[in-house]
């Protein structure tokens, strides 16, 4: 058998473990959402939820279902979706495993912007997500312009991001000092990232942003695999290096702002989605498709945790940061022994 013959059918090898993972990944959200709508205070029958959902289900349990339970599965879904997409592109665009939105500085602009509609303005509801909107594109406008002197690279941005984060976790923690008790309650559980209370109104602006985005970040696939490659060799294939790395900058920064917006940061999902799928995969780098699920489900996993598995109701945040920060410092000590950090 020839090289190209080997190559060939490792490829084929890699696609098809790759179809069967993300098949799975799907049967395991379908799984934990239903388990979403049915369990709780008041339980619902796992053979009543299609019913309930395509039926003409009325009283106590289709309201229970269809406007309590499955506004936050879905978004939930989107949630998940949106980090887990953002975390996959800047981790492989900057071809560093610390390039998430929530430690590059994205989501603490999010944050920031957030609080202080909510302190200084008093702000709820819409105009606060709409704000940790702003602040999060905002904030990934910055890093980019700080961090593109002769082209942008990994650690670079990575670092710009770092201190700019810094600067904005110190004004939200000067504003919660600042507060009222009260506000500064209510800032506590929006920045821990939840889902609690989330109706069809986070739902639909989120969902018609994906529409978009997802599908943008799909068809754009060629463009990554090329930058993963590095500039040159990325231009050598006649890609137009910083046109395309731009492009992809803003889908995974709008992905990321559109999420936090609508949840809070939830910690940590678009940090881990992409190693989960890689090792999922097999080692290779898996698709974006992969990295999306995988984001999904362990927002539904936190959330289906944070409810029901630890004896009072938390907010997924509270989970999602319990996984996310020891595989944070194991990351960084094993870079550290390789002499990359």
């Amino acid at each position: 058998m020839s090289a190209v013959e080997v190559v060939a059918a490792a490829r084929r090898r890699g696609a098809a473990r790759a179809r069967v993972v993300t098949l799975g990944l799907l049967l395991a959200i379908v799984v934990v959402f239903a388990g979403s709508l049915a369990v709780g205070d008041f339980p619902v029958s796992f053979a009543d939820l299609p019913g309930l959902l395509f039926g003409d289900g009325v009283g106590r349990a289709a309201y229970v279902v269809t406007e309590l339970r499955l506004p936050r599965a879905v978004t939930g879904v989107l949630v998940g979706v949106a980090f887990g997409t953002s975390g996959a592109l800047f981790q492989r665009l900057l071809r560093n495993p610390l390039a998430s939105p929530d430690v590059i500085g994205v989501t603490q602009g999010a944050s920031a912007a957030a609080v202080v509609a909510i302190v200084l303005f008093g702000a709820a509801g819409p105009v606060v997500s709409a704000a940790a909107l702003a602040g999060a594109l905002l904030t990934g406008v910055t890093i980019y312009l700080l961090a593109r002197r002769g082209g942008v690279h990994g650690y670079r941005l990575v670092l710009v991001g770092v201190g700019v984060g810094a600067v904005l976790t110190s004004v939200v923690s000067y504003l919660m000092t600042w507060a009222d008790v009260t506000v500064a309650q209510q800032a506590l559980v929006w920045l821990t990232g939840n889902l609690n209370g989330r109706s069809w109104e986070h739902v639909v602006p989120l969902a018609v942003a994906l529409a978009v985005l997802l599908p943008a970040a799909l068809l754009r696939g060629r463009a990554l695999a090329g930058l993963q490659l590095g500039d040159d060799t990325a231009a050598g294939l006649g890609l137009d290096v910083e046109r395309s790395r731009l492009a992809l900058l803003l889908i995974a920064v709008a992905s990321s702002a559109l999420a936090t917006a609508a949840a809070g940061p939830v910690a940590f999902v678009a940090f881990v989605a992409d190693p989960i799928a890689t090792r999922l995969v097999g080692g290779a780098r898996a698709g974006l498709l992969p990295a999306a699920l995988t984001g999904a489900l362990v927002v539904l996993l936190g959330d289906f945790a944070a409810q029901h598995l630890l004896g009072e109701q938390l907010p997924v945040g509270v989970v999602t940061g319990a996984v996310g920060a020891p595989y944070l410092l194991w990351l960084l000590a094993t870079a550290n022994r390789a002499g990359r950090v």
